[in-house]
């Protein structure tokens, strides 16, 4: 099944900002994870000088819920690529591999099913119509 579907946000930089602006506004609160805090193999697919930079955040209030980063690597030099993704977290691993395939047709996958390193699996893919989906499976 799928467990949830939340949007990401990126932010090119300002995602430290918008994080705590958007906690004044909605009365939520984060939690963050920076380049620097990833393995080195994920670190060196990154820009340079982005150690600081918020790789992942999830943002939690009564109202409003999503995840934000200041960019993946592709967003941070193509700011055109949108800064909304649809992120979809699964807790079947075989519905979430249908998925993934059904997606992928006639789209361009970005990173296929693979091991994560905070645990299960990930992938990337934008759709035939221009959306990108962030998934992440058992």
């Amino acid at each position: 099944m799928i467990t949830e579907l939340k949007p990401y946000l990126f932010f090119y930089g300002r995602c430290q900002e918008a994080l705590q602006f958007y906690k004044s506004v909605f009365s939520g609160d984060y939690e963050a994870m920076r380049v620097n805090d990833t393995p080195p193999n994920v670190q060196e697919h990154m820009p340079p000088g982005s150690g600081d930079a918020v790789m992942h955040a999830s943002f939690t209030s009564d109202a409003v819920r999503f995840y934000a980063s200041d960019g993946v690597q592709r967003k941070l030099i193509d700011p055109e690529a949108g800064n909304v993704s649809l992120a979809i977290n699964f807790d079947d691993g075989a519905q979430a591999e249908r998925i993934f395939a059904a997606l992928s047709e006639h789209g361009k996958v970005q990173m296929p099913v693979g091991p994560a390193f905070w645990g299960g699996r990930f992938a990337n893919v934008i759709d035939k119509f221009g959306t990108e989906w962030v998934m992440t499976l058992p």
